[in-house]
């Protein structure tokens, strides 16, 4: 019975670090699409349009080494999804929780919800992923 348990927590933990790994492969895709025009391909902060911006663009590879050593997943959902007030080139950063929702195309609040959310979290976990 013991085995049968540490089995199946084995699995759960194998199945949870292949999805993890799964949404940062999705969210370099929508990075790439969505924020790499301002941070940059590498993320750090040397996008085509910073020429034209009138505030600095993060680097977004050092916000661990920003926090302690802690990578700041809360608030980097929250800064994405828009439930933060970042304001960048003299307007507000784009809300992509709100984009998310609107390009969903499912007629249905909850799966609106989870669309939106599993987009700006593989973001969150792409930019995790790439820490210096």
């Amino acid at each position: 019975m013991m085995l049968m348990k540490a089995l199946t927590v084995a699995g759960v933990v194998l199945a949870a670090g292949a999805a993890f790994a799964q949404d940062a492969e999705h969210g370099a895709e929508y990075y790439a699409q969505y924020c790499a025009t301002c941070h940059g391909s590498g993320g750090t902060g040397d996008g085509p349009l910073t020429e034209m911006m009138t505030t600095a663009v993060p680097d977004l590879t050092q916000l661990s080494a920003n926090n302690d050593g802690e990578f700041p997943m809360l608030r980097v959902i929250h800064v994405i999804d828009g439930r933060t007030g970042m304001r960048a080139h003299g307007g507000p950063m784009p809300v992509y929780g709100a984009l998310f929702k609107a390009e969903s195309g499912i007629d249905s609040p909850y799966a609106d919800v989870l669309y939106s959310r599993g987009k700006v979290l593989s973001i969150a976990y792409y930019l995790e992923k790439i820490q210096k």
